[in-house]
Order: C-alpha cells, then structure tokens, then sequence
C-alpha cells in the first residue's frame, strides 16, 4: 500500500503574503483556526492510515467496520449515516471489504430495497483491534496534557462544532 508522503512542516515566521500589512485586511494563514484544524487533520489521517496498514485497511476502511463492531446499524442506509457517506461511496467501500472477506451483505426478504449488513468472523477479529489502535493514535495526540487540559480541549471543539454546524443540525 502506498502511503502519501507527510507534507513537510510550515515554519512559524514563515513570510506569509496573506499576512502582507498593506493588504485590505491582513490574514495570517497559519493562525488560521480553520488551516490548523485542517493541517491537524491531514496529519491524523496519515497517522491512521499507517496504523491501519498492517491489518490491510485504509482510512475510509476502518471506518465503518468500527461501525458496525460498536453499534451496528444492520442496514447499509443506516451505515451510510453514521459513517457520512452517500449510496454509491458506501457500496464501493463495501464492495472492497467483501472482498477481503471482512464483511457480508444480504438483501432482506421483506423488502429487496433494504440490504442489511455484518462483519463476518475475520472482520469480527480484525475490527476487534481497531479501538485499541484508535486508542493509541489519541494518546499521542493528546501527549503532555493534563486531564483539565484535554476536558478544556474537547469543550472547546464542541463550541466551535456548534459555531459551525447546520441550524437543521446537519452531520
């Protein structure tokens, strides 16, 4: 599996021509909160991505094997929810875990619209390892904070979530 390669660290004092002081409104992009948040992101998502190699999955893979270990929502409609993906992503994620034999889909009987979803026995064991896998990758996010500090930290997210969420309460 090809992993992307890290993009290379900004530096602070980075010259920056957004930040230029006779432009309308100077903007320093890398106090963005919006860039920061994205740049953490990306890196997360290599992170992820290299810890999840070894069982053979992608990013987008252990997502919705997950799902369905800790709440499974027997439907691939439902799974599509929870896991924010449209239809036609979904089916082809599927698709790809079928074939790795992690997971099986079967039509239900009383209605052929409705595909109901599950691991199978390998996809039981391999997903099993992935909360402990996740685990690890927000230890070493949240590395040299303090309880208090990580509290702090989740209630701040969850007002900025709120700033920016959907007034019909969206994802």
């Amino acid at each position: 599996m090809n992993l992307p390669s890290v993009p290379p660290p900004l530096s602070a004092d980075a010259a920056c021509p957004l930040s230029d002081p006779e432009l309308p409104v100077p903007f320093e992009i890398e106090r963005s909160i919006g860039f920061q948040m994205r740049r953490i992101t990306t890196l997360l998502g290599y992170e992820v991505e290299r810890r999840m190699e070894p069982l053979g999955l992608t990013d987008a893979q252990w997502k919705p094997l997950l799902r369905l270990l800790l709440d499974p929502p027997g439907t691939a409609a439902a799974l599509a929810r929870m896991c924010h993906l449209d239809a036609g992503g979904l089916t082809r994620l599927l698709d790809r875990l079928e074939a790795k034999g992690l997971c099986q889909r079967e039509r239900s009987q009383e209605d052929r619209r409705v595909v109901h979803v599950a691991l199978t026995s390998e996809g039981q064991a391999v997903a099993a390892q992935l909360p402990a896998l996740l685990g690890e990758v927000q230890d070493q996010l949240l590395q040299g904070f303090s309880a208090e500090e990580e509290a702090q930290l989740r209630d701040f997210l969850k007002r900025i979530y709120a700033n920016v969420r959907p007034p019909e309460g969206g994802p």
